[in-house]
């Protein structure tokens, strides 16, 4: 519910339209949801690890649950540790991306995207079955290890790789089952690429997020081992994709030796791989001058708003909620509007390791804005922000704490009334915010405002 009326139709609209592709339980797959092409009845491993959380929003837990497993159990050798890059509702892999385990479609995105998006389903959720199950920790050793291995994904390979490696032989160009066969990029419309920066970015947030995991498991060298080895990803983004000459990012490197420029750039926001305040700036700018397809632009209003870009990231998900909009029907585009209300404009974000919830209000105009029964760490929480405040209800049956923050600098927050310090956060790429944190009992409900 909002006072802003336009926000609230984009969000009714979004979300019946994101139900509508609830798959049938019963189907021989088991629950699930389109997240591919609609006339495939099919999910594909980047759509779903965008669409997993406003999924989990929605009610989908099973869905997820059902849908990561499948992914995640069925690495093999026989693919070169790759899984399916997208199955259908009848349990199979899907016939428009795969032939057999020789010949298929599969960007090399995919197994480091499911690690991160398996980690953040544990952060949403507090399921610990995204990070211990046998099937999920087995895809994630496979991944960091004989997969990465197995495409010469290693940091000092990155740029001398060959373009088609593990292909079928004898090798067919014209067949995109051999030519696509380990794409090294989101970005599919160059056929020679060697390596992709969102392909870079990737592996950096995959191992990063596999090294939270071990931290989890209690397994500190081996988490501060894999920490060390992501940064040397990182480090290899800012010093060698960086164009300072017209202050953006290359997005591809050919196999002529060149780099070039295209789609990508979305992605250095989406894998948190910025670490250059100034250099974000530049990318959000150039982002927000370009034209993209919907698939980019459904990951921008949660990104735009998180960087403090809150009119631009209300403006997107107006654009994308419209139903005049040119493809809007795309599944991943009502997700991607329901992960830039709640995650975005909300501010919503969540931590399983200290069972707690963080609201930041990215509203431009500070109209007021309520979430109810939203399913976030095994509980239902309800959210009001206003302009200077913030209202949450806790309907769990546990303590669940709360920081709430707002944008801006101060020293303190009146928690019920009651004054209480406040910590200053900066946000590297986006304006700085304060906050504090409170323990909110089940069934409580508490607001922190600011003067």
């Amino acid at each position: 519910m909002s006072s802003d009326t336009a926000l609230q139709h984009s969000f009714y609209r979004a979300r019946d339209l994101a139900v509508s592709f609830r798959g049938s339980p019963s189907d021989p797959v088991g629950p699930w949801y389109e997240a591919a092409l609609p006339s495939r009845n099919a999910f594909c491993i980047r759509d779903v690890s965008h669409q997993c959380l406003p999924a989990e929003m929605l009610g989908m837990s099973a869905e997820n649950k059902n849908i990561l497993t499948r992914f995640v159990s069925n690495i093999s050798e026989s693919k070169d540790w790759c899984t399916y890059w997208e199955m259908n509702r009848s349990g199979q892999p899907a016939p428009e991306d795969y032939r057999n385990d020789r010949e298929f479609w599969y960007n090399l995105n995919a197994n480091f995207e499911l690690i991160d998006a398996c980690w953040r389903m544990y952060l949403w959720t507090g399921n610990t079955c995204y990070v211990t199950e046998p099937a999920f920790r087995t895809f994630f050793d496979l991944t960091v290890t004989r997969y990465l291995e197995r495409w010469k994904l290693q940091v000092d390979s990155l740029l001398t790789r060959p373009v088609y490696l593990n292909a079928p032989v004898p090798f067919n160009n014209k067949d995109y089952f051999h030519r696509c066969r380990g794409l090294p990029s989101y970005y599919e419309a160059i056929h020679d690429v060697k390596m992709g920066i969102d392909l870079v970015a990737a592996i950096y947030r995959g191992l990063m997020s596999y090294a939270a995991m071990n931290t989890v498991w209690k397994q500190e060298q081996r988490a501060a081992l894999y920490r060390q080895k992501a940064e040397a990803y990182r480090k290899q983004l800012e010093a060698t994709w960086w164009n300072s000459t017209n202050n953006r990012y290359h997005t591809y490197y050919s196999g002529g030796g060149v780099f070039g420029t295209g789609e990508g750039e979305t992605y250095l926001l989406w894998y948190n791989a910025l670490t250059d305040s100034s250099r974000i700036r530049h990318t959000i700018q150039h982002l927000l001058s370009t034209r993209w397809n919907v698939e980019n632009r459904s990951y921008l209003p949660y990104q735009l708003a998180r960087y403090g870009y809150g009119k631009q990231a209300y403006e997107n998900i107006l654009f994308l909620a419209n139903p005049a909009t040119e493809r809007h029907d795309y599944p991943e585009v009502s997700f991607g509007v329901i992960e830039g209300l709640v995650q975005g404009i909300m501010g919503v974000s969540a931590d399983a390791r200290e069972n707690r919830i963080t609201t930041l209000y990215n509203h431009p105009s500070g109209d007021t804005c309520t979430l109810k029964n939203l399913p976030v760490l095994s509980s239902h929480i309800g959210i009001r922000h206003w302009n200077k405040g913030s209202t949450f209800v806790n309907n769990g049956h546990s303590v669940i704490y709360w920081r709430a923050g707002f944008r801006g600098t101060g020293h303190s927050i009146r928690v019920n009334g009651k004054s209480k310090k406040a910590v200053q956060q900066p946000i590297i790429g986006g304006p700085p915010f304060f906050y504090t944190d409170i323990a909110v009992a089940p069934g409580a409900t508490v607001t922190a405002a600011i003067l």
